[in-house]
């Protein structure tokens, strides 16, 4: 597994990454989630000594620097456009094979694993931002590492082309290898990742499984639509049991589907629909990191005049 210990990285007087510590484990996705500005990259580039900073990361137990093949350890992908732009793929593939002691034959294996076989001969400096993401992921498995670091692979990759790059790292990961990943594809991510790290302006807010992690931004309300919301709201009031008009139904608190859907019976109200919560990864990850954005929009103004006319 990869083992990131206590890591930090100041620009000057700015700590841009805060004694940050998790493991990426072995057989799993990780995803690593934040806010723009963060400090995904930078952790990611102090992972692999490409930029100086205090802490550790050992892979399976050892710094990279002491593997001899370190590209047969980890595979990384952090800048899409890293290739010359004129060397077609193939050639761009075999260069870092011979330079890394990976035979040659790996390189039409990969090409054909991300796609690519029809345009390897091809110029990749003319290559679409997903054409580019393919080429860079053939790029992080050429050594065939029992690890991957990849930063946003998803950008630019069109629908079949995420779907492609989900079974991928799904089948990557059940041999006992290991994927960290970053992305702003909440939904995607949902269905990707086992595990979940999450950091907000450098410092750590969350280390733990996908599902314990939604889980604990679910408030356990219950969705209810009935033929009488103002009757079922008062009854509810009466009660003293709190409620939240939601859509065109009621989202209760405090109660379990199973008292709630009595209680409607009791009133003899119709339960035209009744759901519990359904707590998505975008939902806990805007309430988790709510106090962790480096950037914030405006927000517009409410248009109040007649007609919506200004």
């Amino acid at each position: 597994m990869i083992t990131a210990q206590n890591l930090t990285k100041k620009y000057g007087d700015k700590t841009v990454v805060n004694d940050i510590s998790f493991v990426v484990e072995d057989g799993k996705i990780t995803g690593f989630l934040g806010p723009n500005g963060a400090g995904k990259s930078t952790t990611m580039r102090a992972m692999l000594g490409l930029d100086s900073a205090q802490g550790t990361t050992l892979y399976d137990g050892q710094p990279l620097s002491s593997y001899k093949q370190p590209s047969q350890v980890v595979g990384i992908l952090l800048d899409a456009k890293s290739f010359h732009p004129k060397r077609s793929a193939r050639n761009h593939l075999k260069v870092l094979a011979q330079a890394s002691g990976i035979p040659v034959s790996r390189v039409d294996e990969v090409l054909a694993l991300v796609g690519l076989q029809d345009v390897a001969n091809k110029q990749p400096g003319k290559f679409s931002l997903g054409m580019a993401q393919r080429l860079g992921i053939a790029t992080a498995i050429l050594g065939n590492p029992k690890h991957l670091i990849l930063d946003e692979p998803a950008n630019g990759l069109d629908p079949e082309g995420i779907h492609w790059l989900r079974d991928f790292l799904h089948q990557y990961v059940t041999t006992g290898n290991s994927v960290l990943i970053s992305s702003h594809l909440l939904s995607e991510m949902q269905l990707m990742a086992h595990n979940l790290v999450i950091i907000g302006k450098g410092s750590m807010i969350a280390s733990q499984s996908m599902e314990s992690f939604i889980q604990s931004a679910n408030t356990g309300a219950i969705f209810v639509r009935t033929t009488d919301l103002n009757a079922l709201s008062a009854a509810l009031t009466q009660q003293k049991v709190a409620w939240v008009a939601e859509r065109n139904g009621l989202k209760v608190s405090g109660v379990t589907s199973d008292q709630l859907s009595t209680f409607l019976f009791q009133l003899g109200m119709p339960v035209l629909e009744l759901a519990a919560e359904n707590v998505s990864l975008e939902d806990a990850f805007l309430k988790m990191t709510s106090g962790a954005q480096e950037y914030r929009a405006a927000v517009p103004p409410t248009d109040t005049t007649p007609g919506g006319q200004v």
